[in-house]
């Protein structure tokens, strides 16, 4: 799913999923991923699913998928694979996906072609048809011209050609060639001015061909010259490997070399019951958790730290074991464990060294292979093989020189350059000289009746010449193969007879190697043993000397815990002693440093303290009631304003009547708020009342009932404010 999703994220799809979101889909958006897909292999798929109906959907996907030669996994059957692809299931889809998207460039060549190549199903009693058979025959074979004409498509596209750089060339080649035209034009006017012009073109000749011969025997003799170095390099080889084999060879005799070989032979026996059926189910094991972790969905931080507490406990548990288990050894576990350790130490050695056989092999193999791959390079790029040492330094001066040769061969190029012009215009003229003495001998042999005589005896001339030439080439090779052939056995006679003081010298050596090599071995042995019986007391010893420090850590630890105890204790034994000692004396100012003292008069003005606050929460409390009612009075006349405000503001509000219980008449007032306390009210008259400031007994109804009490009334401005201070009230029934 990683790998389908990476792909996607890329161009040419651009999409934008995370594994969660993808993992996530419905299946018609899964089906329309897919869909996406085979569209950039297929445009002619590129639609939206919602306006299709599923089963032409699902026979258009079938098709495609056949076209493309998709093959199901072989756990799932055609009536599954099918079923998950019309119900978009992800265990159908990723498969498909997955194998589309690796195969991309592939599959749209495919589809390209299956445009082309599918053939068109006809019905057999259609086929009768004398025409339609023709046509379809018709059609097979254009389809075979397609499939031709494609290959060739491939080819061309494969070699690299470039009809631009082919254009080009030939445009460069047609410059060169008028620039050639021109120049010889030139160098043929000055050539037939010139009075020697027949003379000069017949040296000229000669030269040429002395200079091609000269040419070529340079090249047989740079050929021959290889050929030798070829053969000399083969010779130093073939001397090292021999001397290679020899030195091997010294005191080989049948045992030791079948000895050798059953060593080996069980070296390659371990590394292959053994080490590699270990490496297989290593790799297994790992695959298998890699898939394992592919299939389950992303983990969190928090799944992740959940696995490390997981890991420590387990590893505090392991700790725990082994702890116990060294601490309740007997001594015949401890026997059994020295030959345990004794046993794993050497089966790790046998491990590791067939590790180490193994990579050095790998490395071998791997370098022998780089070594070859470079040998061959080197020989189909230059000829020859890689020089060493001082083969090097004379290949690097044979070099030098020819850099200076080169220079001179270079200067003297550019002379001939310039002459070039002017033997290319004598050459022309000679040539049509030549062609015009030709057609007159033709017509003077057809006269004389001898045709083709003159040609014929040329070809003769020639052929002959060319034989002797490679009879004469062919003596020579002849002459140095046996050359070299002589020289190599005179060669290898004196290289026997340098090597002969030496063998001699070596059988007595071979001889004592021989009698000494199984002392060495059986010490060898004991060495072995030996040296894996220390190792086993030396580990042993180390997890005793471990356990010993542990066990001294802690004791220090707890030398220098103890230590600090002892210390705080005196520092407070020394503060009791002089704490009696001021307690017992009989100065007053000693006894008022006593921490007795110091904290007896804290304590005694924290009391104090306590004292005054519970008087100030007393107090407090017996005032709680008044403080509220007197605030619920402020809180009333503040009411009482904001209501005179609002109702100088607002000319409407509610209407009550107002009875004067001396006069019945009752005059139109309004009630700026409903009465709430039995002290008083506000009334604010609407119109003049024609009293005077003073005060009058009114009674006022409201919604909750009438009040009976005195009204003063204020003027203020074209209004009147009757403040009606309540003496009784009276519900209203």
């Amino acid at each position: 799913m990683k790998f389908i999703v990476q792909e996607l994220n890329k161009e040419p799809f651009s999409k934008s999923y995370n594994l969660i979101s993808f993992d996530s889909l419905e299946p018609l958006q899964l089906l329309q991923v897919l869909n996406d897909v085979l569209a950039v292999i297929d445009p002619k798929q590129k639609m939206d699913l919602r306006e299709e109906a599923p089963d032409q959907t699902a026979v258009r996907i079938f098709q495609i998928l056949r076209v493309l030669k998709y093959k199901p996994p072989d756990h799932v059957n055609m009536s599954q694979f099918r079923a998950g692809i019309v119900q978009g299931e992800k265990p159908i889809i990723f498969p498909i996906l997955e194998w589309l998207l690796q195969k991309v460039p592939e599959l749209q060549k495919r589809a390209y072609l299956a445009k082309f190549l599918v053939k068109i199903d006809i019905p057999a009693e259609i086929m009768q048809d004398e025409e339609v058979n023709a046509i379809y025959v018709q059609y097979e074979e254009l389809m075979e011209q397609f499939k031709e004409m494609h290959k060739q498509s491939e080819q061309l596209k494969n070699s690299g050609f470039n009809t631009a750089e082919i254009r080009k060339d030939i445009t460069n080649m047609e410059e060169e060639k008028e620039q050639l035209i021109k120049r010889i034009e030139r160098l043929r006017r000055k050539v037939e001015s010139h009075p020697n012009s027949q003379k000069m073109m017949a040296v000229a000749k000669n030269l040429r061909v002395e200079r091609d011969r000269e040419k070529r025997l340079a090249a047989q003799k740079q050929e021959q010259q290889t050929n030798i170095t070829h053969l000399d390099q083969r010779i130093k080889r073939l001397e090292a490997q021999l001397r290679d084999m020899r030195q091997a060879s010294v005191g080989a005799t049948p045992s030791t070399m079948i000895q050798k070989l059953e060593e080996e032979s069980r070296t390659n026996s371990f590394i292959v019951k053994e080490q590699l059926p270990k490496d297989i189910a290593q790799r297994k094991k790992m695959i298998q958790n890699l898939q394992k972790v592919v299939s389950v969905p992303a983990m969190g931080h928090s799944d992740l730290e959940e696995l490390n507490a997981k890991i420590t406990e387990l590893n505090a548990e392991v700790n725990q074991l082994i702890e116990k288990r060294m601490k309740s050894g007997d001594p015949a576990d401890e026997k059994l464990s020295l030959f345990r350790q004794q046993a794993a130490i050497i089966a790790h050695k046998k491990q590791a060294a067939a590790e180490t056989l193994r990579a050095i092999r790998d490395e071998f193999n791997h370098v022998q292979a780089e070594v070859e791959q470079k040998r061959e390079v080197v020989n189909t790029a230059e000829g020859a093989e890689v020089l060493k040492g001082e083969d090097f330094k004379r290949y690097v001066n044979k070099l030098r020189s020819k850099s200076t040769i080169y220079k001179k061969k270079r200067a003297e190029l550019a002379e001939l350059r310039a002459e070039s012009g002017v033997l290319t215009r004598t050459e022309e003229i000679l040539k049509q000289r030549c062609d015009l003495i030709n057609r007159q001998l033709s017509v003077l042999e057809k006269k004389k009746g001898v045709s083709g005589y003159r040609e014929t005896q040329e070809e003769l001339e020639k052929v002959s010449s060319i034989k002797s030439e490679f009879d004469e080439m062919k003596g020579r090779t002849l002459d140095d193969m046996s050359e070299m052939v002589r020289r190599l056995h005179a060669e290898i006679a004196d290289r026997r007879n340098t090597l002969a003081p030496i063998l001699r010298e070596i059988r007595p050596l071979r001889e004592k190697v021989r009698e000494l090599t199984p002392d060495y071995d059986n010490k060898k042995q004991v060495y072995e043993r030996q040296q894996a019986g220390y190792d086993s007391n030396m580990s042993k010893l180390e997890q005793e000397v471990k356990g010993y420090r542990e066990e001294c850590r802690a004791e220090e630890s707890r030398y220098h815990y103890l230590n600090c105890m002892m210390k705080v204790l005196q520092v407070q034994q020394a503060r009791v002693a002089n704490e009696m000692k001021a307690y017992v004396s009989s100065d007053a100012q000693e006894k008022k440093k006593t921490f007795r003292e110091i904290y007896s008069k804290k304590i005694q003005e924290q009391e104090n303290l306590s004292r005054g606050l519970r008087e100030k929460q007393k107090m407090v409390k017996d005032n709680h009631e008044p403080n509220m009612k007197q605030m619920k009075l402020w809180k009333d006349l503040e009411r009482l304003l904001i209501c005179k405000k609002q109702c100088l503001d607002q000319c409407k509000g509610q209407s009550l009547s107002v009875t004067n219980r001396c006069e019945p008449k009752p005059v139109g007032v309004r009630v700026a708020e409903q009465p709430q306390s039995t002290t008083m009210a506000l009334v604010i008259v609407e119109r003049d009342l024609g009293y005077n400031e003073g005060g009058v007994t009114w009674e006022i109804w409201g919604k909750g009932g009438s009040w009976r009490g005195a009204l003063e009334i204020q003027s203020l401005g074209s209004d009147q404010i009757a403040t009606y201070v309540i003496t009784s009230q009276r519900p209203r029934l």
